[in-house]
């Protein structure tokens, strides 16, 4: 069916409204407008606006249609893991079996992740805080057991 004048402003309006929304980066846009004022049928006008909610514009319903590839969004790999993070979390695990010698690696490998997924971003912050804690929580073994020993070498030479 061939487009009217009136069915390429209902386009365009739903077009600003989602470029309004920040669904549509500016370049994107601009060439979406100039193919939608280009449209000769309501087809070629569906695929413009098919991934853009329709709004509150009344809009006679088009027909779903392929949306071909340049206009879909493109997916974002995940960031990925820290690797230090990952470190972290094993060290203060491992710390339990080793009797809180790898305490140390844990808490440094932590505070180096969380640094690094600040300025850089990804993913790991709770593996970096779990890696701390259990560095935190040997290191405090080993002290407490240090303050234990010098008390009792300390009480029987008394």
């Amino acid at each position: 069916m061939l487009a009217a004048h009136a069915d390429r402003e209902r386009a365009v309006d739903v077009l600003r409204a989602g470029f309004a929304e920040g669904r549509l980066p500016q370049g994107e846009y601009e060439r979406r407008i100039e193919r939608a004022y280009q449209a000769r049928t309501v087809g070629e006008l569906s695929v413009l606006v098919a991934d853009l909610p329709q709004g509150p514009v009344p809009q006679q319903s088009f027909p779903q249609a392929y949306v071909p590839q340049t206009f879909r969004p493109v997916p974002l790999p995940p960031d990925p893991t820290n690797g230090k993070a990952v470190g972290a979390l094993v060290c203060g695990v491992a710390s339990v079996f080793t009797w809180g010698l790898t305490g140390i690696p844990a808490l440094v490998l932590g505070h180096v992740a969380r640094r690094e997924i600040r300025r850089q971003g990804g993913q790991g912050d709770g593996m970096a805080v779990a890696g701390i804690v259990l560095g935190w929580l040997s290191v405090a073994g080993w002290v407490l057991f240090a303050v234990l020993m010098i008390a009792l070498v300390g009480g029987s030479s008394g």
